[in-house]
């Protein structure tokens, strides 16, 4: 039976920057892989040619797909959460629509950001962090919500870490990491996967340098099994399964 993987995000291009390397590594190994995006990221900095809110969330709604397509990922979906406002959501509702979500595509693997928000420790980052990691335990449970498709419990869930800090931003408080993730064989294709988001092209050269010192590895922490177990480190997310 084949591996499923499953990446929770709050934007476009969070995809790409955040878990490139992981979704193109299980994609070569034959992993079916599915990104939730909650927004479409109309409150994004950078605008490229938008002249509206909704003409910059149509154009990313776009990107997000090529980006998608790049890194052999074979699900993706965007929900319709207002960008910069997910600390104001219905956090039962969100996390219910999350759940139906897991319990339908049944991953064995869940990733998503960690309690910090990320390297820019963006509160919408946080929100998902928050938002999946219920959805993860929830999604297993019966009694939480009954109607929502037969209840799965995936093996583990990761939370994303790092190793570095960006360069005039306040730095995060990551979780300690307990995989480390050589993606250099797919560094290249995580590159282009962002290259798709022409409207960000601004944040992907303001970026470029400390990508190219650092951009060789991911770190995720496992913050959740299926089975008791020490934490270890290991190089795999999918190791033993």
């Amino acid at each position: 039976m084949s591996l499923k993987m499953m990446c929770v995000v709050a934007h476009p291009d969070d995809e790409c920057f955040a878990f490139g390397g992981a979704l193109a590594l299980a994609a070569a190994r034959g992993v079916e892989t599915y990104v939730l995006c909650l927004t479409d990221g109309q409150a994004a900095t950078n605008r490229g040619a938008s002249e509206s809110g909704a003409a910059l969330g149509a154009i990313r709604r776009a990107e997000f797909a090529a980006s998608c397509g790049v890194l052999g990922v074979r699900h993706h979906e965007l929900l319709d959460y207002q960008d910069g406002r997910l600390e104001f959501t219905n956090f039962s509702q969100a996390a219910g629509r999350l759940v139906e979500r897991i319990r339908r595509f049944r991953p064995d693997v869940v990733i998503t950001f960690g309690g910090d928000g990320g390297l820019n420790t963006h509160a919408d980052h946080m929100i998902v962090s928050m938002l999946t990691t219920a959805a993860y335990h929830w999604a297993g449970r019966a009694k939480r919500y009954p109607d929502l498709a037969q209840p799965h419990q995936a093996r583990r869930l990761f939370h994303l870490s790092t190793s570095y800090f960006l360069p005039e931003r306040q730095p995060p408080q990551p979780v300690p990491w307990t995989v480390t993730l050589d993606i250099r064989t797919v560094q290249s294709q995580k590159t282009e996967a962002f290259r798709q988001h022409v409207s960000q092209a601004p944040l992907m050269e303001k970026t470029k340098d400390t990508f190219e010192r650092y951009g060789g590895y991911e770190h995720y922490a496992l913050v959740a099994t299926a089975e008791p177990q020490p934490a270890r480190l290991t190089t795999n997310l999918f190791e033993g399964l």
